[in-house]
């Protein structure tokens, strides 16, 4: 059956190597057969680098290579764990790198995908630091910082950000309803498939007077998460590592 593939919020690393082992398996069972793989962010839990030598990058641009060998194409939008995943590492996985807002044409749909961090805008203090660090000058300098600094930096922002979040209200976190409707009006889609906030579901809304869909893909913690989008469906699906 003709099908393209979404996935998000794998947070792949080192410590996690039940994840790691699922993602591999997901390519063999499920990205092998499929007409497009596209990776909607947080692929990794971190990334500080292409030049970062860690075996777990060599293993994932791997099995990647092997979807383009297959004749499958895939597709990364930057996350907010790995918004410095640069053209080095997708050449070496065989991926092409998509704007942050991509329309689609598929099957007959008009699909809007993006990594859906941009929609909390709530959370004022996130929108504010994410501003901040997708600065180009500030990513060029980070960039230039020997490997260990970068490591110690990185450390310290992500503990930073647990200990943020842990005290925030849940609700702000979320996606903005408004920022939702006028993100597929711009784009005039009826569809949205995001991650990000690790919620799964399938919302029904209504976009410029006509039916829509807001598809929410979950984070793989203890197990798989997609959306499959066919000819026939478009479907939410867990499945185990």
């Amino acid at each position: 059956m003709s099908c393209t593939l979404f996935i998000a919020d794998l947070h792949l690393c080192t410590e996690e190597p039940a994840i790691t082992a699922g993602f591999l398996a997901f390519l063999r069972r499920e990205a092998f057969h499929a007409d497009a793989l596209y990776i909607l962010g947080d692929l990794f839990e971190a990334w500080i680098g292409d030049d970062d030598p860690q075996p777990l990058h060599a293993e994932i641009a791997l099995a990647l290579n092997a979807l383009k060998q297959r004749g499958i194409p895939s597709y990364f939008i930057h996350g907010n764990r790995d918004f410095l995943l640069g053209k080095r590492f997708a050449a070496a996985c065989g991926m092409t790198l998509l704007p942050q807002e991509t329309v689609l044409e598929l099957y007959g749909k008009r699909i809007l995908i993006m990594h859906g961090d941009t929609l909390c805008t709530d959370d004022a203090g996130y929108q504010q630091f994410r501003r901040r660090v997708h600065q180009r000058w500030l990513q060029t300098l980070f960039l230039a910082l020997p490997l260990s600094l970068r490591q110690r930096i990185a450390a310290r922002m992500r503990s930073g950000s647990k200990q943020a979040n842990s005290s925030k209200d849940v609700a702000i976190m979320d996606v903005n309803s408004a920022a939702v409707s006028e993100s597929m009006s711009r784009h005039q889609v009826q569809y949205l498939i995001h991650g990000h906030t690790h919620r799964p579901a399938v919302h029904q809304l209504e976009v410029n007077g006509q039916p829509a869909e807001r598809m929410v893909l979950g984070a793989w913690h203890t197990e798989g998460s997609m959306i499959r989008v066919s000819p026939d469906e478009t479907a939410l699906i867990a499945f185990p590592f």
